[in-house]
């Protein structure tokens, strides 16, 4: 899905990589850390606007604007993350006519392109060597297979390994807390009512793990939603017209149970679920197009929170979690 498109179906979008304030740090911060432009510890209302390619953040800490003109609406892929290590979200796209990797360095401004990919390859940037960095990671879909390849930070080292079918959609996470992100999927089933299965290649010692959770056409949303430094396991299902309900079913890893939330409206609301409040859960949130408003289902208090940032035509840059 390129940065003009809205969210549709079950389309791959963009993922970003951890950063790790301790070892081991907890899930939900490393997602967090790429859209907390401001280091407060609290994710920042971002969009990308492909009219002037710019980037427009809302710094939690002072509500002060950042803007960047930086990628191409017609060619870019959004890759945010921290991929130096600062702890603050870096500006980042990935260019999928020769699939290099651009990026702002927030730590020192310096621009930074590197080759790693080719067109057709779909980006999903993460921690997966535990180093507090963003790796440069790529899916390529072939013969029927799906096959990671991983730039490692800590050693320049180079990985490429067959996990998925190519009909699976991509799901990464860190599911075993140990730090590391793992390769994991969600295969669908027969039909858009048949179940779905999420298959974990867990990094902690090399296990699978295959647990059945949701349907065919739900979104993955993934996200420690309760606090305990694991990946849960998580979708949202849309309804079958543009007015229904949303509806977020996640599968705690503290101890197995259901939370079942409705939140947002099919047809106008896009995913955008991070952690907006700062107490290291993921927060259920949506960006509403046709305002440019984001609503925030607080982990804190379980209130709602309501920010505008943004206009339609616009797009939420915290969707590149949501596939």
């Amino acid at each position: 899905m390129r940065i003009t498109s809205a969210l549709s179906g079950k389309i791959a979008l963009l993922f970003v990589a951890a950063f790790l304030l301790a070892l081991p740090a907890l899930s939900q911060n490393s997602l967090r850390k790429a859209m907390d432009y401001d280091h407060d510890n609290h994710a920042d209302f971002a969009i990308f606007r492909p009219s002037n390619n710019v980037w427009y953040v809302n710094r939690s800490s002072d509500g002060g604007l950042i803007a960047t003109q930086f990628g191409l609406a017609a060619e870019d892929y959004m890759t945010p993350g921290d991929f130096d290590g600062d702890g603050i979200g870096d500006i980042a796209v990935w260019h999928d006519s020769n699939g290099a990797w651009y990026r702002f360095n927030s730590s020192t401004g310096a621009f930074v392109a590197i080759s790693f990919g080719v067109t057709g390859d779909e980006p999903v940037g993460r921690d997966f060597d535990g180093d507090g960095k963003t790796d440069l990671a790529i899916i390529r879909r072939s013969n029927g297979a799906m096959i990671w390849y991983v730039l490692r930070s800590s050693d320049g080292g180079f990985s490429g390994v067959p996990f998925g079918n190519s009909t699976d959609f991509s799901a990464p996470g860190d599911y075993d807390g140990d730090g590391k992100f793992d390769l994991a999927v969600q295969r669908p089933g027969g039909t858009p009512t048949s179940g779905s299965t999420f298959f974990i290649l867990r990094s902690m010692d090399g296990g699978l793990t295959a647990t059945q959770w949701g349907l065919t056409n739900d979104l993955v949303v993934p996200g420690d939603y309760d606090g305990d430094g694991k990946t849960d396991i998580a979708v949202v299902r849309e309804g079958t017209t543009p007015t229904s309900n949303m509806y977020w079913y996640i599968l705690r890893s503290t101890n197995g149970s259901l939370f079942a939330a409705q939140f947002g409206l099919t047809g106008f609301d896009l995913n955008a679920q991070n952690d907006y409040d700062g107490d290291g859960k993921c927060d259920p949130a949506v960006w509403r197009e046709s305002t440019g408003t984001f609503y925030i289902f607080r982990s804190t208090d379980g209130g709602l929170g309501v920010t505008q940032w943004g206009s339609p035509n616009d797009y939420p840059v915290a969707s590149y979690d949501t596939h």
